[in-house]
């Protein structure tokens, strides 16, 4: 490819929206354009990083034994009742109606579709196990759309379905995917941790993602890990041992005192000279549009998507300082947020963390204004459900080997899930056994984000001059930039380095357009094309220059030998 006839345009400036380092440098490098929120253009140079890993994902995904197929991205309003998931879902399946005044969806996963074209397709146990698979875009109403292509409204995926007879095949199949999703990640030139994890709105017994390990901003969790043992969890799943804490208040007098102005929990733990493990805080959420409290020790933080699963609810969110005073107004009290407690709320339901069972003589609220109680133990509180709700913190115990436990933040990039009969149960999706009798598919999921593998490849590897891209899925492997394109000599070195790589197989790019070098170094930069071989003075003494980007290292060469050089280094990593 001719610069000159590239589609690319590069910017000296980064767009004002984007927050994290992938949004950043797609945008000015020339590979993403933003068409509306959350919705991108996949320029050319972009398309062509995309349908590498996709690519990548084919060839490991057909060696590990699964069938591509593809589904269609609008789907049926009844296959979803079918599940039970069209109401519970919740705002970020996209609803829309045809001109029959058929209720469809724009699909952001393909469960119901996948379990009706095997309940069609698969009949006899003779069949199974199957696992299929496609690649197409999905769309997910995202309510804030945020870090480009890390957390766009549409989106490329990879999602994989299986279908086994039992557990035990479901097993084997879980473990099949986790060792291609490690040869895929790792071809791709990203190192991945595979992470206990939720299952979320997908449903499931067991599930895992793979995160890319990231010191950036755009690190979506929090991923603790034990550097002694295997043990790592995203945080919400993350389980700990705690460190010993003081949870006996010590007050030998259960009374009610007066805590004015104590709004926070420092002030509280000022003005009564106790340590924050001895006050029980109480916290108000809304799940699932209904108000459920939470009670925690107050040196340490509810974990939402745990405390929502204990719930059994979809979706959550803190209670708003308005819908606190609603609450409180409608039970007859008078307190506002740091005073509340759960006297009084017989119809809210009310979950405290598992920590809590340890307290004594603690601090409570009492839905008084400027007052708690002090001195109370758990049977002066009303507990519906005890639960782990608590948010892991860093140096808390491993809970497989007890050692210290370590975070770092990390950007999925895969997940796979044992789905079990989830969906073939409701749906009605059975083969006929041995026996001639009907059994469920036991099924797994299996996702790979395209794209967000596109942005996490940025994230891991760029610098303060650009993107640097792993071999594997860069747009091109090399860009020939002659310094003078008046120079005859220079001119026809470049041409020739040019044809030789062409015919050799490596993908090449010649930066022919009549700019200054530094002009093109800084776009060869940006863009992050592996390697550049440079022709410029020194070819007067039968030299070019040789440049690695992941590393900065330069040297110099015949053309022929950096050819030569170039080819064996693209070809090792292919």
């Amino acid at each position: 490819m001719k610069m000159s006839k590239m589609f690319v345009q590069t910017l000296r400036e980064y767009p004002s929206d984007a927050e994290v380092v992938s949004h950043k440098l797609l945008v000015r490098a020339g590979y993403i354009r933003k068409l509306s929120q959350g919705i991108y253009n996949y320029l050319p140079l972009m398309w062509r990083v995309l349908k590498k890993i996709e690519n990548i994902v084919r060839e490991e995904m057909d060696r590990a034994g699964a069938q591509e197929l593809l589904m269609p991205f609008v789907q049926p309003k009844e296959l979803w009742e079918e599940s039970g998931r069209w109401e519970v879902y919740g705002r970020e399946l996209m609803r829309l109606k045809d001109r029959h005044d058929r209720e469809m969806c724009l699909g952001p996963t393909h469960e119901e579709i996948i379990t009706a074209v095997a309940r069609d397709g698969l009949k006899s146990y003779k069949q199974l196990p199957v696992n299929l698979y496609q690649i197409q875009s999905k769309f997910r109403d995202e309510i804030r759309p945020r870090f480009g292509l890390l957390r766009g409204r549409e989106f490329i995926m990879k999602d994989a379905y299986s279908f086994d007879l039992n557990e035990e095949g479901l097993d084997k199949e879980y473990q099949n995917m986790a060792q291609a999703y490690k040869r895929i990640f790792e071809r791709c030139g990203l190192k991945t941790k595979m992470v206990q994890s939720d299952s979320g709105a997908i449903g499931g017994s067991v599930s895992h993602e793979f995160m890319v390990i990231t010191d950036t901003d755009a690190g979506e969790n929090d991923v603790f890990y034990c550097n002694d043992c295997d043990y790592s969890a995203n945080s919400n799943h993350a389980v700990s041992g705690l460190l010993e804490a003081v949870t006996d208040g010590g007050f030998t007098e259960k009374k009610i005192v007066d805590t004015p102005d104590t709004t926070t929990i420092e002030l509280l733990c000022e003005f009564l000279n106790v340590k924050p493990s001895v006050i029980l805080k109480d916290l108000v959420y809304i799940i699932d549009k209904k108000p459920v409290m939470a009670l925690i020790r107050a040196d340490k933080e509810v974990e939402e998507t745990k405390l929502m699963n204990a719930f059994g609810g979809s979706d959550i969110r803190i209670a708003t300082a308005p819908e606190i005073e609603e609450i409180m107004i409608n039970h007859g009290f008078n307190a506002a947020k740091g005073f509340i407690g759960v006297k009084g709320m017989d119809d809210i339901p009310v979950i405290a963390d598992e920590s809590v069972k340890d307290m004594k003589n603690f601090v409570v609220g009492i839905n008084e204004q400027d007052k708690h109680l002090v001195g109370a133990n758990l049977d002066d509180v009303r507990i519906d459900k005890f639960a782990d709700i608590r948010l892991v913190e860093a140096g808390e115990h491993c809970p497989q080997c007890g050692k210290p436990l370590s975070v770092t933040r990390g950007i999925e990039v895969g997940n796979i899930f044992k789905l079990g009969t989830k969906y073939s149960k409701p749906m009605n999706a059975v083969y006929l056994d041995k026996d001639g009798k009907a059994q469920p598919y036991v099924m797994g999921c299996y996702g790979i984000g395209i794209s967000r593998t596109a942005a996490a490849a940025v994230e891991a590897h760029y610098d303060e001059f650009g993107i640097k891209w792993p071999v594997a899925i860069a747009p091109y492997h090399v860009v020939v930039v002659p310094v003078n394109i008046n120079d005859e000599q220079q001119m026809s070195v470049a041409e020739k380095i040019y044809k030789d790589l062409s015919e050799a197989g490596i993908e090449v790019v010649l930066d022919d357009r009549d700019e200054r070098a530094g002009v093109k170094f800084k776009d060869a930069d940006l863009i992050g094309f592996p390697y550049r071989i440079t022709v410029g003075k020194t070819i007067s003494e039968g030299l070019v220059e040789y440049k690695v980007r992941e590393t900065g290292a330069q040297e110099k060469y015949t053309p022929e030998d950096a050819v030569k050089n170039l080819i064996n280094s693209i070809k090792a990593v292919l």
